[in-house]
């Protein structure tokens, strides 16, 4: 499929709807964490376990589930990792404690896992390479309409009636999301079933783990999601605490700037023309650790601006990441992407406890900090990649003299 070709528009707009349910569900509890601590009486590091797990259960899972998609195919395994996932979350409203709940968000992230690397691979085989950063923009510029709105609408309808009520909500919502993918995504032309063996799936693995460019990408994707994981798991906390003191229903409208991650990442394909990858993830990663310095500032309007520039920086660090990995892996695509995804998530579990316990000792200033270490190994990985292409560079044989 191309742009403006059959099916292309039905493919697109049924992933994006993908990539809402996924991540509102997925962060569904993340901006109502000082809610969920007053209700149970635990602090910020325990609340955001209910964040953790689920991101958690996400990154064990994807690589299992991506095997299955390699057996069974993508859609079949997308439409069923949604339909558990919708079903647990019309059941977490219900959970009679911290423990319960966090469970159950675990459940959710593990059915969950059958998506990211699926859809990545549906597009790797469905679309045109020159069309594949464009594609796989806009399911992750999904991914930022669902984390967006989930956060939104649980912030104004815990205001009103509640944590409970408003997880609630966002599981009604991912269900129709779910129903309307699985009605207009067209059925896969370019699928051919692959093995359940456990020795060619581990084969599989350990040769995109051998690939160096691929460990790079992995591991950029973590330190971004570190990033972005600390900061939106507390980022509540600190708008409802002096000197900002924003009641709950303000604080979830914060997560509109999540419109300028859609934006960023749907022109990630343009970034790279212009740029080449390497530009691309140096000035994502230069934005984003511009957007936590300006943070810092006891300022509303500044504590704005740092989240606009740190969601901007991610997302497009994001989608050119995912993408770089979908283009490099020439088989196994589903486990190329699903061991990008399974880092991307540990980082956000990674990031969600970290940034909180920094959060817990040191104040925003401390969930700074990790978040500008990340950064730094963003860059540091991007120069070692940049040194690396040189080096092939000189390496590669001169071409034959022309006769």
């Amino acid at each position: 499929m191309t742009p403006g070709g059959p099916g292309y528009r039905r493919m697109s707009f049924a992933l994006f709807l993908a990539g809402v349910a996924t991540f509102a569900l997925l962060y569904s509890t993340q901006a109502l964490l000082p809610l969920i601590s007053g209700e149970f009486g635990v602090p910020a590091s325990e609340a955001s376990w209910t964040v953790a797990a689920a991101t958690g259960g996400l990154a064990l899972f994807v690589l299992p589930m991506s095997a299955l998609s390699e057996r069974f195919g993508r859609r079949t395994v997308m439409t069923a990792s949604l339909a558990v996932a919708v079903g647990v979350g019309l059941l977490v409203p219900f959970a009679p404690s911290i423990g319960t709940l966090v469970v159950l968000r675990a459940v959710q992230g593990a059915a969950l896992a059958g998506l990211p690397a699926s859809a990545t691979a549906y597009l790797a085989e469905e679309v045109r390479p020159k069309a594949l950063v464009t594609a796989i923009g806009l399911f992750v510029a999904g991914n930022s309409v669902g984390g967006m709105s989930g956060r939104v609408i649980t912030g104004w309808v815990a205001q009103e009636w509640g944590w409970r009520v408003s997880v609630g909500v966002i599981g009604v919502i991912a269900v129709a999301c779910a129903v309307a993918f699985r009605l207009l995504l067209p059925a896969p032309k370019h699928f051919a079933p692959g093995s359940l063996r456990p020795r060619v799936l581990a084969r599989t693995v350990r040769g995109h783990l051998a690939d160096p460019l691929l460990r790079r990408l992995y591991a950029i994707g973590a330190l971004f999601m570190t990033v972005f994981g600390g900061v939106y798991t507390v980022i509540g906390y600190r708008l409802t605490e002096g000197p900002f003191s924003l009641p709950q229903g303000i604080v979830g409208s914060i997560f509109l700037v999540y419109l300028v991650g859609t934006v960023s990442a749907s022109t990630a394909g343009r970034l790279v023309g212009r740029l080449g990858r390497r530009g691309a993830l140096y000035l994502a990663g230069g934005m984003t650790a511009t957007g936590l310095l300006v943070s810092l500032a006891d300022s509303l309007p500044l504590v704005l601006l740092g989240l606009v520039l740190i969601t901007a920086g991610f997302f497009a660090g994001h989608a050119v990441a995912s993408s770089a990995v979908s283009k490099t892996a020439v088989h196994g695509r589903a486990q190329a992407s699903a061991l990008y995804q399974s880092a991307y998530y540990i980082g956000s579990s990674v990031g969600s406890t970290v940034g909180a316990m920094a959060f817990h000792a040191n104040g925003w200033t401390g969930t700074v900090g990790v978040g500008v270490l990340a950064i730094l190994g963003v860059v540091t990985l991007t120069v070692l990649g940049s040194r690396a292409a040189r080096i092939a560079t000189r390496r590669a044989p001169a071409p034959a003299p022309a006769h």
